[in-house]
């Protein structure tokens, strides 16, 4: 199939050195907030890129659960195929593509695991069938049915039936410690305006890239 016709320009405004935040996570408060007011459906999915000691990559779509100046965190099950590759590898990649307004960010940083405190802060505001569904998937594993993932459901229901879901020890977050941004509008003609910002100690610096 041959889709190479497929286009359209990118009718925006410009992005210039001056319109930023100084601190790029004030400037991805702004786009994220942006990104939301505009109905943007989920805003806080991101691809997030990961890559194990096979150096093969890795990309999913996971949701960002709060960001601040330490991080921007996400959860899973620690047993999962991008946990045990940031084990291997503690560095990954989030791409937040605004589509529908001419954006996209990108951040990389080094990654950590959050607090238990932190995770079980999270985990207990879930609905309840999102805590039973964090004990229930192996996530990664193969399965044959999903008449026994339905059965595994049901024996954890059982379980919890008279109390709270407590968090799993196998589930939690992890925070991403940014060490890059790239803020990326697309412009007419592909002449798009790309600024990334780079951690210079407790500094960010702010340079211009070609499209």
């Amino acid at each position: 199939m041959d889709i190479s016709n497929m286009r359209r320009d990118f009718e925006s405004e410009g992005l210039d050195v001056d319109a930023l935040d100084a601190n790029p996570v004030g400037q991805f408060a702004n786009w994220f907030n942006h990104a939301r007011e505009a109905g943007i459906l989920e805003p806080n999915a991101l691809s997030l890129g990961t890559t194990g000691t096979d150096g093969q990559p890795n990309l999913r779509t996971v949701l960002l659960k709060y960001f601040d100046d330490h991080g921007f965190v996400f959860f899973t099950n620690y047993g999962s195929r991008k946990a045990h590759e940031l084990d291997e590898n503690p560095r990954a990649a989030m791409l937040f593509p605004w589509i529908a307004l001419n954006r996209q960010v990108i951040i990389q940083g080094r990654v950590e695991k959050v607090s238990k405190a932190e995770s079980l802060r999270y985990f207990a505001s879930r609905p309840r069938g999102s805590q039973i569904g964090a004990w229930v998937s192996e996530q990664s594993r193969v399965i044959k049915t999903r008449g026994l993932l339905e059965q595994k459901v049901a024996e954890i229901k059982q379980r919890f039936q008279d109390g709270e879901v407590p968090l799993p020890t196998f589930w939690g977050g992890y925070r991403v410690v940014p060490e890059r941004f790239e803020f990326w509008q697309g412009r007419p003609s592909r002449l798009h305006d790309r600024f990334e910002y780079l951690k210079d100690g407790e500094h960010w610096q702010i340079q211009r890239l070609q499209p």
